[in-house]
């Protein structure tokens, strides 16, 4: 059996969070820890529950503290938490800053309740879900913009190193992985452990941001 995925709800608009924590609830295999009503009150949950989400779903326009600055708090204090962005704006820019930002998961309100709990299923087993609309903003926004981290020099990276960034880039799991390279899902991590701390990336989205910018990989949509 899996593992029951716990979930934060984080939306001001209480009818809308309402309505989304009625349709995960009737999954077997998800949980709704608790809901929150803005990125301050987020973060205070969070230092004051003993068992943390494993997911946050999160909007963007809240008062008090916003999605995108609740999101960078998020990434310092509970790294292992990982965020789904879940709004109304459907810019590039947005997207792409929250990206950047350390959202593993893009998605717009109107999308159907079948995709938001694939997303949610998929962001747990793998560590990040992008779907056609991320992949293609990354590729038109993030690598054109060739930020400061685009220079960097990549020779520091082992050979297997890159062609497990490779593999991670087209959302493989560590034994999806393990299997095409026949290796233990063990070592797969720690290759992942090591690509994290040598690129700085705080997750694994931002690792596939890093392998888009710096030409290692080429995103298939």
């Amino acid at each position: 059996m899996n593992a029951v995925i716990k979930i934060a709800l984080v939306d001001d608009e209480v009818l809308f969070r309402k309505g989304i924590a009625f349709l995960l609830q009737r999954e077997e295999n998800i949980e709704i820890l608790f809901e929150a009503s803005n990125g301050e009150e987020l973060v205070n949950k969070l230092h004051n529950n003993d068992v943390k989400p494993d997911i946050i779903i999160m909007d963007l326009k809240m008062p008090v503290l916003n999605g995108v600055e609740a999101t960078k708090i998020i990434r310092k204090s509970f790294p292992d938490i990982k965020i789904i962005a879940l709004t109304s704006y459907d810019t590039k820019s947005f997207i792409a800053n929250m990206i950047q930002v350390g959202a593993v998961a893009y998605l717009i309100k109107n999308t159907t309740p079948k995709d938001l709990i694939r997303t949610i299923n998929e962001v747990n087993r793998k560590g990040f879900f992008y779907n056609e609309n991320v992949l293609k903003t990354i590729q038109d926004t993030i690598v054109s913009s060739k930020n400061s981290k685009g220079n960097l020099e990549t020779s520091f990276l082992s050979p297997r190193e890159i062609e497990i960034l490779q593999l991670i880039c087209q959302q493989k799991t560590t034994t999806e992985i393990a299997e095409h390279l026949f290796l233990s899902p063990r070592t797969v991590e720690g290759h992942r452990n090591n690509l994290l701390l040598k690129t700085e990336s705080r997750n694994i989205a931002g690792l596939v941001v890093y392998a888009i910018q710096n030409e290692i990989a080429v995103l298939t949509l």
